[in-house]
Formats: C-alpha cells, sequence, structure tokens
C-alpha cells in the first residue's frame, strides 16, 4: 500500500475551506437555506451544495475520482473499478444545521480497495477537526478555520494526539439525535440490565464518531439503514481504528466500540 500522507493536507485544507463556505450560509440572517428533498426524503440545503462543489475542486489536484453524498449518481459498473477513490459526505448532519444547533461536519476520507487509508472530520461550528493518517496517527486539533493556515508539522505540533485520556464510570453511549430507533432504546436497555451504569449522549453527525475516537464514548450503536456506500462509515472506521486500535464495528448493526 502507497504512502498517502502528503493527501492527507490537501484533505484537511478542502474540509476547512467547506467549512467556512458552510458557516457563511449557515451565519446569514437573509439566507433560508434554499431546503430541497432528495429522493429517499432526506434534506438538501444550498450549504451541501457549496461545500460539495469546493472541496470535488479541492481534491481534483489528485489523481483520484470522488464519490460525493452530493455528486451525480455514477453507476456501480463505473466506480466497482476505482481502486482508489475519495468518499465525501460535504455537510453531514443536514438536520442538525437545519435545526441550527452546530451538530453537523464536514467529512473526507481516502480508500484504497475498500480500506480507508486517511480521514479528515471538521466542525465547523466548534473549529474542531479530528484527522488521521498511518504514517501521522489521529489528532484533534482546536481552532482552526479558513483564516488559519498551519502546516502540516504546526498541527501536529500543536494537536492533541487520541485517545484523550478520559475518566468516565460504566459505559457511555453516544447515539444519533435524529436517527434513535427502537432497536438502539433496547441495546441500551440490555446494557442495563446486565448491570452496567449507562450515560447516553446524544449527538448529531459524525459527532458520535468523534467521542468515541477521542475516549469521550464507549459505544455508537446504529441500526438505521445507512447509504451505500455511506460516506460517513470510511471516515469512522479510520480515525477510529487509529486512534483507538482495539475497536470493533460491525456492518450489520453498525456497532462502533472504543475498547482501548
Amino acid at each position: 500500500m502507497m504512502s498517502y500522507a502528503n493527501y492527507l493536507y490537501i484533505a484537511i485544507r478542502a474540509a476547512v475551506d467547506a467549512g467556512k463556505s458552510i458557516m457563511d450560509i449557515y451565519n446569514d440572517p437573509e439566507s433560508d437555506f434554499g431546503i430541497e428533498r432528495k429522493a429517499d426524503n432526506s434534506p438538501l440545503t444550498k450549504a451541501d451544495k457549496a461545500a460539495h462543489r469546493l472541496i470535488t475542486n479541492a481534491l481534483s489536484v489528485t489523481p483520484f475520482p470522488v464519490l460525493s453524498e452530493e455528486g451525480k449518481e455514477i453507476p456501480f459498473k463505473e466506480r466497482s473499478k476505482w481502486e482508489t477513490l475519495w468518499i465525501v459526505d460535504p455537510l453531514d448532519g443536514t438536520k442538525e444545521f437545519i435545526k441550527k444547533n452546530g451538530e453537523f461536519t464536514v467529512n473526507i476520507a481516502l480508500v484504497e480497495k475498500g480500506v480507508p487509508v486517511l480521514g479528515v472530520i471538521y466542525v465547523p461550528v466548534r473549529k474542531e477537526l479530528y484527522f488521521a493518517s498511518s504514517s501521522v496517527g489521529a489528532y484533534k486539533f482546536t481552532g482552526i478555520d479558513s483564516s488559519s493556515q498551519p502546516s502540516m508539522d504546526e498541527m501536529k505540533q500543536r494537536a492533541i494526539r487520541l485517545p484523550i485520556a478520559l475518566a468516565h464510570q460504566g459505559v457511555v453511549v453516544v447515539a444519533s439525535r435524529s436517527h434513535q430507533t427502537e432497536e438502539t432504546t433496547a441495546f441500551i436497555d440490555n446494557l442495563r440490565k446486565q448491570g452496567k451504569p449507562v450515560t447516553l449522549i446524544s449527538s448529531g453527525s459524525s459527532l458520535k464518531i468523534c467521542l468515541v475516537a477521542e475516549g469521550s464514548a464507549d459505544i455508537y450503536p446504529r441500526f438505521a439503514p445507512t447509504a451505500t456506500p455511506s460516506p460517513s462509515l470510511p471516515v469512522a472506521t479510520y480515525i477510529i481504528s487509529t486512534a483507538r486500535p482495539r475497536f470493533a464495528i460491525t456492518r450489520k448493526i453498525c456497532i462502533i466500540r472504543g475498547l482501548s
């Protein structure tokens, strides 16, 4: 497997710059967000489209194709031939964006032969960046936006290596704020029946993944269907596995469990 370290910085800049385009719309008092409905009835806004255009343009300097949540539908026969590709969710948590609760992210992953090799999650409202690659490790960097241009070395020096040593009692479960299901509730109830003290945190978008990666949460159970491919899953898999190597994830029930 070749080294993709040089592409990590490109992905970081793309995510952060996309975050600015999202925040410009988010903070515009005159903006109606231009809400539309996609085929699956999920919402699509002007911010999704703006971030998609910016990211695809930024990643076009690399030799790899881009599969974006908001891009045109590409036949499986064509994309199945792609050995290495970018998988992007320009605005993960569109429902949270519309609610204006700040719980949305920009997700970018580079995948080779079905395996993520680097991942980036940017939280525009909080100016928080999570990034990982095999040659760099997994980090959380706070206070970054498009007005700052730290180098890769500067980010590594100023960032916090994941996971963060956070002490908590029992099991901390993070669940979706907008996609809670009966199966998730039953899963949490079963943990409690086992005599384990359970703390439940509700959060939107890939912030749930970030909480597991940094050690603030132990388990993220998701039983609801995911897109094929799920733009968030490669980022989730890579950042968590790099930050907390002893982890478990199953696609069918999609339980992401940090075990370090």
